[in-house]
């Protein structure tokens, strides 16, 4: 499978190092005014990115302590259980979002931030079973998962 592509974009100065994972949370008021705002909001709200490389440049920022500086990110690989009859390497699922069980000790897994609810999913890699029995008792799986 190809390596996903990198795209240029403005994060916090003090978050700007190689290999710092986020997740994209949209534009707020204070960038209506800005002039670059659009290098800052470049990217899909909701979905989980990995700086892979920082460069140089700096901007004055009203949201970030310390101004934004210009990084290189893609989108990163997305940990998460899903049944075992998808997890089949190269396979595009949508990942099912419905478990509610937010005590159970897998839900970060079952729902991991990063997932936008409907849309299709490459699996990466298949990492074994999962950590935890299921609360449900179904069986499950430990995935990667990039956006297809």
């Amino acid at each position: 499978m190809s390596e996903t592509k990198t795209k240029v974009t403005l994060v916090g100065t003090v978050l700007a190092k190689q290999g710092v994972e986020f997740i994209y949370e949209g534009e707020v008021a204070e960038c209506d005014t800005c002039k670059v705002k659009k290098a800052c909001n470049n990217l899909q709200k909701g979905r989980k990115y990995r700086i892979v490389s920082v460069r140089t440049t700096h901007h004055e920022c009203l949201v970030h302590l310390n101004g934004a500086t210009a990084v290189e990110v893609m989108e990163a690989p997305i940990t998460i259980l899903i049944n075992p009859d998808m997890a089949i390497v190269n396979s595009k699922i949508k990942p099912e979002l419905s478990c509610n069980k937010s005590d159970c000790r897998s839900f970060d897994l079952c729902r991991p931030e990063g997932v936008v609810n409907g849309e299709k999913y490459v699996v990466s890699d298949v990492l074994g079973n999962a950590p935890n029995i299921c609360e449900k008792g179904r069986s499950l799986k430990l995935v990667e998962i990039r956006p297809a």
